[in-house]
């Protein structure tokens, strides 16, 4: 199978202006299919922002099969590529609604692929905002690769990553809300958790001052060998990189982690 190209989008858009990111979303795809990419990376909360007053949390927040969804499909559809996007999810009506904190990947016919949500919330924040979802691995399969899903905070847990390696996972997909003064996540920790797992990382931050929060940026595809394959800068912009599955089977067979582990020494984990 040929490599992957990933375009990783690093944007915190408009705050509560979902229209606005849609089109923003929709521009990026456009440059991402002229560049050749296959699959599109928002940040977490792309549609409408992160750093939202709780009482317009419920307000903005969509099914999986709303607007925006159906939008965003089409974008996929217009410019033959997947997109990966983050986004406040509702689950239900009324007084009887649950939000998550959520990401959808959406297929290049338009068909969403896989739905997650957010399993670790980070701060009062989402806590506050969110219910935490309760699957923590969720995959679909596209362009010949196992892909996975999290959110920020989740791969932070070594054993949520290495469930996504046992699972097969061959590109995690992790749109963030990476801020300040934590950037050594993006610059140190995302690439161990791709070597120690043996998998692509794509990790895809917000960028700028947002309400209380200064995000970072610092987009990467962090890659199994240990290496990372593109990195971003502070700022907007786009940066693309190529998931390799020649390369991602050569150091499977090179490195031994996931074949010399010894389960039955960590049952003290769970």
């Amino acid at each position: 199978m040929p490599p992957l190209r990933t375009a990783l989008l690093q944007s915190s858009g408009v705050l509560g202006d979902v229209a606005e990111n849609l089109r923003t979303l929709d521009e990026a795809a456009a440059r991402a299919a002229r560049s050749g990419a296959g699959l599109l990376v928002a940040p977490e909360m792309f549609l409408t922002g992160y750093a939202l007053d709780l009482k317009d949390v419920p307000a903005l927040a969509e099914p999986a099969d709303g607007p925006s969804a159906r939008a965003i499909g089409e974008i996929a559809r217009r410019h033959s590529l997947a997109v990966l996007y983050g986004y406040p999810e509702r689950d239900g009506e009324g007084a009887d609604a649950t939000v998550y904190n959520s990401a959808q990947l959406v297929g290049p016919d338009g068909a969403p692929l896989a739905n997650y949500r957010k399993t670790h919330l980070f701060g009062c924040f989402e806590q506050d905002a969110f219910t935490p979802g309760d699957t923590p691995v969720v995959q679909a399969e596209y362009a010949g690769l196992r892909i996975g899903i999290m959110i920020c905070y989740d791969v932070e847990f070594p054993e949520n990553v290495r469930a996504h390696a046992l699972a097969g996972t061959d590109l995690l997909l992790v749109p963030t809300a990476q801020m300040h003064p934590f950037q050594f996540v993006a610059e140190q920790l995302v690439p161990v958790r791709a070597f120690e797992n043996q998998m692509y990382i794509a990790y895809v931050n917000r960028t700028g001052p947002e309400g209380e929060f200064e995000f970072v940026g610092l987009s990467c595809l962090a890659s199994p060998d240990g290496t990372t394959r593109t990195r971003a800068g502070r700022g907007e912009e786009m940066v693309l990189g190529e998931a390799d599955p020649e390369l991602l089977t050569a150091s499977r067979e090179n490195n031994p982690y996931l074949r010399d582990r010894r389960p039955g020494l960590y049952s003290a984990l769970v």
